[in-house]
């Protein structure tokens, strides 16, 4: 017999904050799922990166494009881009309709399709499956037609809460980039095996509310 489903609930649209950096610290400890026909994906969201209104790095910064569009729908949206040709990364949007902002979904602790993931990524261990963004997007199988999706549907590819309430959330600067990287917009689980990034970094962040006095 197949192993039981969490109890996972899809997010609503209402459920979401109307703003970024809260979003992106809404975010860690709620669940990523992928329903397919042979099986559910899922996973904890264990870090994210915020990508605010007027953050030069965003890809929203030059203005609504026909390749950015879904950064500018209701948030909730995914906005899926291939970087430097080789991997796909997980956005959503994360502001009121027409105003371009996002956040990145970075890592994930897989919980549910284990089999699934691992025939993406074989021979990968169990902690580096979905830990980094473009990790993420292969194990789960998501690419460039998940553009625009709504993920607060409860339908194939969406997002979804089990635990209620606040948790701890660790904050830290952002990486990867070339400018801007002094911002604490990067949030993640505390002790999480699955963050991805450099672990010196994690432990010389702090834990608590977004810093936005500090940018």
């Amino acid at each position: 017999m197949p192993e039981p489903l969490l109890p996972i609930l899809p997010l609503h649209r209402d459920d979401l904050p109307v703003d970024t950096i809260g979003l992106a610290r809404f975010m860690i400890g709620k669940y990523l799922v992928h329903d397919l026909p042979e099986g559910r994906i899922s996973g904890r969201i264990v870090e994210t990166e915020a990508y605010p209104v007027g953050d030069s790095t965003s890809h929203a910064f030059i203005g609504r494009r026909p390749h950015n569009g879904s950064m500018f729908l209701a948030r909730g949206h995914a906005y899926v881009r291939l970087t430097y040709g080789l991997s796909y990364m997980l956005n959503m949007s994360a502001e009121a309709e027409e105003v371009g902002a996002g956040i990145l979904f970075r890592a994930i602790e897989p919980l549910e399709g284990l089999p699934l993931m691992e025939a993406r990524r074989p021979g990968v261990p169990l902690r580096d499956l979905a830990r980094g963004p473009g990790r993420l997007t292969t194990a789960l199988g998501i690419g460039q037609a998940f553009d625009g999706r709504d993920l607060c549907t409860g339908r194939g590819l969406w997002i979804g809460v089990i635990e209620r309430g606040e948790l701890p959330v660790g904050v830290t600067t952002r990486i990867g980039l070339s400018r801007e990287m002094h911002r604490p917009l990067r949030f993640f689980e505390p002790g999480s095996a699955f963050v991805s990034g450099p672990r010196k970094l994690l432990l010389s962040a702090h834990a608590g509310p977004e810093a936005d006095a500090k940018m």
